[in-house]
């Protein structure tokens, strides 16, 4: 009579892929980002200290959440541990809200004005 129903279960698949869509902008921002080169990103990281999360990762997830008019990095640290593209983007990786917005404000201030247009060319020509 009823769809059988269990919390004792995991009943998210384990692959995030399969619950995207293949035109989902989640999927274009991930590609976006992908194509920039790595040392654009290098300069920000002076090195030493704790491995920091990839600033790709980051960069992806605050110009989705950007897209998604989540301004707050306790609303994008809150994203990724609970919305499916988020997860998907990060990875399952969660940094925290201290973590996008340091990120924001000292590294991406300064590594963002050569990825800026090419990301924007990109975005252009997907739209065509």
């Amino acid at each position: 009579m009823y769809i059988q129903y269990t919390m004792d279960q995991l009943c998210l698949p384990m692959d995030l892929e399969e619950d995207i869509p293949q035109n989902h902008l989640v999927r274009v921002v991930n590609a976006a980002i992908n194509r920039l080169d790595d040392s654009i990103f290098d300069a920000a990281y002076p090195g030493g200290g704790r491995d920091s999360y990839h600033p790709k990762m980051l960069t992806k997830v605050i110009i989705y959440a950007y897209t998604q008019r989540i301004y707050s990095s306790r609303q994008i640290a809150k994203a990724v541990r609970e919305n499916i593209p988020f997860m998907w983007l990060s990875g399952r990786q969660r940094p925290d809200f201290r973590t996008l917005n340091r990120f924001r404000s000292e590294r991406m201030k300064t590594s963002s004005k050569p990825y800026l247009p090419p990301f924007f060319n990109f975005l252009q020509m997907k739209s065509m």
